[in-house]
């Protein structure tokens, strides 16, 4: 079951309102999903007011391998920049760790 942090829409015709949430890949916009982290109103003026989002609760499902959408990204970049910062670290970590793996090996095998 592949997770993703993505944004379920509420609200009602021309007045969007939309939850951060973690759901399975192959769910519907709008449908089941496992919990939900936050929410975000476009409509409110104030950022304060118009968007909330649990960090550690999306730390904790991005360290068990749930990927985030473009748009939730950018509100978690809002947010919680620490967040983004990890997972970043731990990204450019893994490839400098193959990096040095492959060079192992082709310096093995000259």
């Amino acid at each position: 079951m592949a997770l993703k942090i993505r944004l379920r829409q509420q609200g009602r015709t021309n007045r969007p309102f939309y939850r951060v949430v973690v759901t399975d890949c192959c769910t519907p916009r709008d449908g089941r999903y496992v919990e939900e982290l936050g929410w975000y109103n476009p409509g409110e003026a104030d950022d304060e007011k118009g968007l909330l989002i649990k960090a550690d609760r999306v730390q904790h499902w991005l360290s068990v391998g749930a990927i985030l959408t473009d748009s939730a990204h950018s509100l978690v970049a809002k947010v919680a920049p620490s967040v983004i910062r990890q997972q970043t670290e731990k990204r450019l970590a893994l490839r400098a760790k193959n990096a040095a793996k492959r060079k192992q090996r082709k310096k093995g095998a000259a």
